[in-house]
């Protein structure tokens, strides 16, 4: 199944450029996966070393926080689409 992800202007040149791109995958957590395979630098962006997400990264999945979800091996269905958010701060 291929679902859309969104990034921000912050994150577009680590993501080659894009502000959009396609992902294929069967399961959610599959596509994130994906995306941090194709898109190594967004990878260092959205992720610690330890693999967690970073504490400034929200990722919807169809409108839906993924730190909410039960699981992330839910399967993907057609129009199905990532968001992903980066808080910034400053004064």
């Amino acid at each position: 199944m291929e679902i859309s992800v969104a990034v921000p202007t912050l994150l577009r040149d680590a993501a080659g450029g894009q502000s959009e791109f396609q992902i294929e995958a069967a399961t959610l957590d599959e596509a994130l996966q994906r995306m941090r395979e194709r898109y190594p630098l967004l990878r260092i962006h959205l992720y610690e070393e330890t693999g967690r997400l970073r504490p400034h990264v929200l990722i919807f999945y169809n409108e839906q926080s993924i730190a909410w979800l039960d699981h992330l091996n839910q399967p993907l269905q057609p129009g199905d689409h990532l968001d992903i958010l980066q808080a910034v701060s400053g004064g």
